[in-house]
């Protein structure tokens, strides 16, 4: 059987030392968001998940969801699960106190969803979907849509989804044909069919509002003729409670390699009742806030998913007994040694745990930097913190979900033939993980808006967000020589990456190809540059806390030692990837068509 259990340490490390969460009671309307309340938050979290969501992961990818005369019923316990997290106000933890949230901060509910989504990713998708549709319609909804709808997201009663992907198109929205049609009440009626609609439809919530991409009758061609707007399964009453059904159903649901407690629907459209979320044809602009979003909640699926995984190839690999070490028996009172002894096996943890650490340090640093983007009282901050965010989303979306493939992947690997069978829990991590690369935008298409649309941006203004700190750290540690075997390794590394990026800009201009094949290798040497910065970071802290004789003296031993695999031993792949970015577009551009 799986287990699970929250890393609270780590995650008291990061944000007390790395990200300096301290500061956020700084904030307007973040006064009582200190240290000890967020501890005492994510405590809480943490009990729920541990033994409410994730005694039901198994058995929910067992069940899995299932549809019957137009109705979806999710697994055994989904429901219950459910009204108790609602019940708590977890679905309102960051929503505005004006609507009924608990108005704690972003980077909070960033690290209660890493939690969730260890336990159990398919339920954290239900609730994540309405936060994602609370985001848009807080920011570009009327008025007399935030009054009617955002109490019924923020209390959990009723459910939000996103209806963008049709069976003709997914990426490329601008070929959408849901058609709106504007009523003299002010409403539209919206036909058309959506498909890969998670949590579309469900038994959790008593309604569920959808945010649907469609056409007016004078829209434009491409993405520049979409709107947005909300279709409720049922219409609200004058009261505000359920009322008629809407024209709206779910045709079937799709049977999946994974996450298969989160019901993925066909959602189709006849001639139901909607109401314009922000301004005609500007749907992409309203929509891209829940996608963003989307993007970084998907990445911190992923670095949940890699740290259950990593849990349950430890636990495995202390209690497995197999051969002996190859230096002798390290256990001569057992018949054999666990094979956490053997090299291989410790390769993979410490693969899967430097990824895990160091992704888990760079969420929360985006984390709060989305508070600070919203909440910080100088426009300037804000600006740059916003950037930051920015430039980081498909970083964060592409790498953790990477990460918590690869993690997965180790935790079958380690478990052997066992990792192979599904009552030890560890095949179904794979299985549930490779979505994450997929949807909210393929990891693929987060490469090319990283080279495509992040690098250009302003003559590269946002890549200064992330170059200037980096390089001043860098130059402010090099003379230290007890910082000498991380700083070094980073500074080559950062060096590789800022001439791969002169190098990309360059060549990009001329022959967009050429972007477009550097693009995922660019991101992963991004990527691995930025845990490493973060690494170094770690280790100052630890080395801090080390010298004053403050914290676990065993955990902080083990950051530093996990910082040094990290450089020596996963950071050096920069090298391959600026080799392999230099190699330019011709191997990949130059087969013809037909000899594929």
């Amino acid at each position: 059987m799986p287990i699970y259990k929250a890393p609270l340490e780590d995650v008291r490390f990061v944000l007390d030392e790395i990200v300096g969460a301290g500061k956020l009671a700084e904030l307007p309307g973040y006064e009582d968001a200190t240290p000890d309340l967020i501890a005492q938050v994510l405590e809480e979290g943490a009990k729920l998940c541990e033994e409410v969501l994730f005694p039901l992961n198994q058995s929910g990818d067992g069940e899995g969801c299932t549809f019957e005369n137009g109705v979806v019923r999710t697994p055994k316990g989904f429901k219950e699960a459910y009204g108790t997290y609602i019940e708590a106000g977890w679905q309102g933890l960051s929503c505005d106190p004006a609507y009924g949230g608990q108005g704690l901060p972003k980077l909070v509910n960033t690290m209660l969803e890493e939690f969730i989504c260890s336990a159990n990713l398919s339920f954290g998708m239900y609730p994540g979907l309405s936060l994602g549709a609370y985001n848009a319609l807080s920011t570009y909804g009327s008025e007399a849509l935030k009054q009617r709808f955002l109490g019924r997201l923020v209390d959990g009663t009723w459910a939000g989804t996103m209806c963008l992907t049709e069976p003709h198109c997914g990426t490329d929205l601008g070929l959408i044909r849901t058609k709106a049609v504007p009523q003299e009440d002010g409403s539209h009626t919206i036909t058309g069919t959506k498909i890969f609609i998670s949590a579309g439809e469900h038994d959790l919530t008593e309604n569920i509002l959808h945010l649907v991409l469609a056409r007016l009758p004078d829209a434009p061609a491409g993405t520049r003729g979409i709107s947005l707007f909300l279709v409720p399964k049922f219409l609200p009453n004058e009261d505000g409670g359920v009322g008629p059904r809407n024209g709206v159903a779910c045709g079937s649901i799709e049977h999946k390699m994974g996450i298969k407690a989160s019901a993925t629907c066909v959602m189709n459209f006849e001639d139901a009742t909607g109401w314009l979320v922000g301004e005609p044809h500007k749907g992409m602009r309203a929509m891209f806030v829940m996608m963003n979003a989307a993007r970084l909640a998907v990445g911190i699926q992923g670095l949940g998913v890699a740290e259950v995984s990593y849990q349950n190839a430890v636990a495995y690999a202390k209690e497995r007994l197999q051969g002996r070490s190859l230096k002798g028996a390290a256990h001569p009172d057992k018949p054999a040694d666990p094979i956490i002894v053997h090299p291989d096996v410790r390769r993979n943890l410490l693969t899967a745990r430097a990824y895990t650490e160091g992704a888990r340090a760079l969420g929360a640093l985006v984390g709060y930097k989305l508070d600070v983007a919203e909440k910080h009282a100088d426009e300037k901050t804000r600006k740059e913190a916003d950037e930051f965010v920015q430039l980081m989303t498909p970083i964060v979306k592409a790498l953790f979900t990477d990460i918590g493939f690869e993690s997965a992947n180790i935790a079958v690997q380690v478990h052997g033939g066992h990792g192979f069978i599904w009552e030890t829990g560890v095949e179904q991590y794979v299985r549930d993980a490779r979505i994450c690369q997929i949807y909210e935008g393929t990891n693929g298409v987060q490469a090319l808006d990283l080279v495509g649309r992040k690098l250009p941006q302003d003559m590269g203004r946002l890549l200064r967000r992330f170059f200037h700190p980096v390089g001043a750290e860098i130059e402010a540690d090099m003379e230290n020589e007890e910082l000498a075997e991380f700083v070094l390794p980073l500074a080559k590394a950062f060096a590789k990456l800022q001439q791969a990026t002169a190098i990309i800009a360059q060549k990009g201009l001329k022959d967009p190809e050429e972007a477009g094949a550097a693009a995922t290798d660019y991101l992963r040497l991004f990527g691995l540059v930025a845990l490493g910065w973060m690494w170094l970071r770690m280790v100052k802290a630890a080395q801090a806390k080390l010298a004053a004789g403050e914290g676990n003296a065993a955990f902080l031993e083990a950051k530093i030692r996990t910082a040094r695999f990290y450089m020596a031993k996963l950071l050096p792949q920069t090298n391959a990837l600026f080799i392999t970015i230099m190699a330019g577009s011709k191997p990949l551009m130059e087969m013809e068509e037909a000899a594929f």
